[in-house]
């Protein structure tokens, strides 16, 4: 158990021990302020108890069992704050792993889910990675962790492609990469003024899409996309098409489900009549026009019944769809598919999740909400509470809005091209000799897709982006290159204290002689399981990048920390000996959560900086 939640289970049974049940709340003091850590519980004890709250702090602070770690405790008016013991705080942090949160359950993660018509452009890139950090953050907290890839393959945006391509005689040459060819013919249709005379022909193609007829070519979009998103750090366990789930009977499945329920009808009258109507009033209050329409009156589905339908299915309320591999991903994992020749899922593999988390933009909040209400429409209360749409706003590139269907936008693929040569742009730049490394090449890599990466995860999800290379690759500020060197440099320390033949696993430590300043460093190490927790509460990854932005800042505000008469007062191979294998346990142990930290996020320490 970490000091915060052992300081909380203290203060909790001292308060018992004095007649109130609370669950107080455990903070990092203010700076400025005395003490490491404080919590407010005399005040709501003053209220349980009808007691002055200054008093009530003072026989807490006399009655308390201090976990270790914890030297001593001090009341300060309404208040306790506790002082840890430096020595006891710091060699637990560098010798204990980091105890993320352990919680249970399988979570279903979809994200991406791109037409399969053109290649990925910049705004598809915050969706990728939003979905992909998300997974990665709850499989460190204990989940099992399932990420889907819906595929539209019968869709209008799919079917105006494969028509495009034979409509205009366009030859694919085999080098240009496959999604970016078939895009231009997309975009040159819907630029072409004579398209409405086509709308025949595209329609023909919609329909054999339907039939299953042209899976194969939009198999190859899609692996065309696949390799656009394993190359920045996505990957994915299932791909589930729309077909299949149309074809597997989700919808009539779900209907049925829904039928019984007094929240819908077939009204006989009026402007809903002979459809199948659901009333989410009870569940989306203050609506204009409450009733939702699932099947219209001559029986064809609405597209929200679709949504619902596979909603319903992800958390297993039903079976129905076959399976089989379509690819592996960089580390020889199998990716599987749903597939109308594949096998029935006999082991519940696939799906059945406890909480199922929908990445989608904004523009889709109602319709999302609707899908979540009908698990309520269902009976299913605990699943509706569990169905999350993470919602994102739009990302604008260098200020320019972004539009697929006219052809304004800047390919996924063409931003990772450009943000790896600026890194190694910006090597060659600051330090010559790096640029000119075997491995130069691969440091501006990790370099330009963290960059990509962090960028998309800094704000919280519904705030706009504007994307803009300059600050995304800076090495100050709220970037991942900052955060990358912090961890880099802590790595040069390391390197160096070895070549001096010194030890950095705490061998020959004093720990009693680590001053106060090295405290804030381990303190900041030690926050990581609640960043982690907070981030799967909440279903957000950029609390984890906020986090790494908040570790780098620590870190080099104690490498350059100085002392009264203006020296060094961190120089850790300069330290005394003892002081100095303190100092290098620690900077391994901040390195270490350098790399658990940008791991949740899917970004990589570059080799050097």
């Amino acid at each position: 158990m970490e000091l915060k939640a052992q300081l909380k289970q203290a203060v909790q049974q001292a308060a018992q021990a004095l007649g109130a049940e609370l669950d107080p709340a455990i903070q990092e003091t203010p700076a400025g302020k005395k003490g490491d850590y404080g919590t407010p519980a005399a005040f709501q004890m003053a209220k349980t108890l009808g007691r002055n709250p200054a008093e009530v702090a003072q026989e807490l602070a006399r009655s308390i069992q201090l976990p270790a770690g914890i030297a001593r405790v001090e009341a300060a008016g309404p208040f306790l704050n506790f002082f840890v013991d430096v020595a006891d705080f710091v060699r637990d942090i560098v010798e204990k792993p980091t105890p993320l949160p352990q919680q249970e359950g399988k979570v279903v993660i979809e994200h991406t889910s791109v037409n399969p018509n053109k290649e990925l452009h910049v705004g598809h890139l915050r969706n990728v990675v939003l979905g992909d950090s998300l997974a990665r953050i709850m499989r460190a907290a204990g989940h099992t962790v399932e990420v889907q890839n819906y595929i539209d393959d019968t869709g209008r945006q799919a079917a105006e492609s494969l028509f495009a391509r034979d409509f205009y005689h366009l030859e694919w040459d085999g080098q240009e990469k496959y999604d970016h060819w078939m895009g231009k013919g997309y975009v040159r249709l819907n630029a072409d003024p004579a398209k409405a005379e086509q709308e025949e022909g595209i329609r023909a193609v919609m329909h054999r899409l339907e039939a299953g007829e042209l899976r194969a070519e939009i198999e190859k979009i899609v692996q065309a996309h696949l390799e656009t998103c394993f190359r920045l750090g996505a990957r994915y366990d299932l791909l589930n098409w729309e077909s299949d789930v149309v074809g597997s009977g989700f919808l009539s499945k779900a209907m049925n489900i829904l039928e019984g329920s007094r929240y819908t009808s077939r009204p006989a009258e009026g402007k809903y009549a002979g459809a199948f109507v659901m009333d989410v009033s009870e569940f989306m209050p203050g609506l204009e026009e409450p009733n939702v329409v699932l099947l219209r009156s001559d029986g064809t589905a609405m597209y929200a019944a679709k949504d619902i339908g596979y909603q319903f299915w992800k958390f297993g309320l039903f079976e129905g769809m076959k399976f089989k591999p379509f690819t592996t991903d960089p580390e020889g994992k199998t990716v599987w598919t749903s597939a109308p020749d594949g096998e029935p899922d006999t082991d519940r593999r696939f799906g059945h999740a406890q909480e199922v988390i929908n990445v989608i933009d904004s523009r889709q909040n109602h319709p999302q909400t609707v899908v979540r209400s009908a698990l309520g429409v269902a009976g299913e209360d605990e699943k509706k509470d569990r169905s999350v749409h993470l919602s994102y706003a739009f990302v604008t590139l260098e200020g320019q809005t972004i539009s697929g269907r006219k052809g304004i936008a800047v390919a996924a693929d063409e931003v990772m091209d450009e943000a790896v040569q600026r890194s190694l742009k910006l090597l060659q730049e600051i330090n010559p000799e790096l640029a000119a490394r075997e491995d130069a090449a691969e440091i501006a890599r990790r370099i330009g897709i963290g960059a990509i990466r962090f960028a998309m995860l800094k704000a919280e999800p519904t705030r706009q982006i504007d994307f803009r290379w300059d600050s995304a690759l800076a090495l100050t500020g709220d970037t991942a290159p900052y955060v990358q060197y912090a961890a880099v440099r802590a790595g040069n320390i390391l390197r160096k204290a070895g070549d001096e033949g010194h030890a950095v696993d705490g061998t020959g430590a004093d720990w009693a002689a680590l001053p106060e300043i090295d405290l804030a460093l381990a303190k900041a190490v030690a926050r990581l399981p609640e960043v982690v927790e907070q981030a799967t509460r909440i279903h957000s990854p950029h609390v984890v990048a906020q986090y790494a932005l908040d570790l780098a800042t620590t870190f080099n505000s104690w490498y350059n920390a100085k002392d009264k008469a203006g020296k060094p007062a961190t120089n850790v191979l300069q330290s005394p000996a003892g002081l100095r294998e303190a100092r290098l346990a620690l900077v391994a142990r901040v390195r270490r959560a350098f790399e658990e930290t940008l791991d949740l996020i899917g970004i990589e320490v570059p080799a050097a900086m």
